[in-house]
């Protein structure tokens, strides 16, 4: 698979101790066309970035709740702030429960509904593209993406997800099978501005033919996922 010309586009992508997946968004992030930047959680500034994936992982041993400490690392100030100012940043798995906990999305992850780790290929209906993740899919498709958790469970006060609803902030939802339980089938979901996106499935693992999970085109060959981070640097590249 080539890789696209540079689009002047960079993107940070933060490490926490526990972090799995950092190198693997850091790839998808250059495979879609934009440069991969390292962030540190303890660093102090986002050292210029126009965007930031929080990857999966078990951020500090997932002690007390997954994500809970990793909110408070010097570098979630930053990234709090940016994204309140519109910066576009991109929580998979681990990175959803950090932002979660950090008050950027709405809603909390708990423990799988039938206590075990899940990992599987799971298909997705995309329910907003109006977001600067989303942008280049089409309004309900069905797209499939690897994912692997042990407490993906979404839930949210009945109120809290009919205004979810109501207001268009479900971003993901499960189709065929509920993996962990989530309330409603959510898998992702937005802030109003649709800067800030959250999901459990790993888009990063569905971004290169033959390492991906099985597709039309055949096995190992979808690519879904990349279209998560071509959709923000058409965003950010158009602003």
């Amino acid at each position: 698979m080539s890789t696209p010309a540079p689009t002047g586009a960079r993107i940070g992508v933060v490490t926490f101790p526990g972090t799995l997946d950092d190198v693997d968004a850091l790839r998808a992030v250059r495979l879609a066309g934009a440069e991969p930047v390292t962030l540190w959680h303890k660093d102090a500034d986002l050292h210029g970035v126009d965007a930031v994936v929080v990857p999966g992982g078990f951020s500090y041993g997932d002690y007390l709740r997954c994500g809970a400490i990793a909110r408070f690392a010097p570098v979630m100030d930053e990234v709090v702030a940016a994204a309140r100012a519109g910066m576009p940043v991109l929580g998979i798995c681990n990175g959803f429960q950090v932002l979660t906990e950090a008050h950027l999305l709405p809603g909390a992850l708990i423990r799988n509904d039938h206590q075990r780790f899940v990992c599987t290929e799971q298909r997705l209906r995309v329910e907003s593209v109006t977001t600067a993740w989303t942008g280049s899919f089409d309004q309900g498709e069905e797209v499939v993406v690897p994912m692997k958790n042990g407490e993906g469970n979404f839930i949210a006060s009945p109120a809290e997800l009919d205004r979810l609803e109501g207001e268009g902030l479900v971003v993901f939802r499960y189709l065929g099978s509920n993996p962990n339980g989530s309330a409603r089938d959510i898998a992702g979901v937005r802030n109003r501005r649709g800067n800030v996106v959250g999901l459990m499935p790993h888009p990063e693992h569905a971004v290169e033919p033959g390492f991906g999970p099985d597709s039309p085109a055949g096995m190992r060959r979808g690519v879904d996922g990349l279209r998560l981070f071509q959709s923000v640097i058409s965003c950010l590249v158009s602003a």
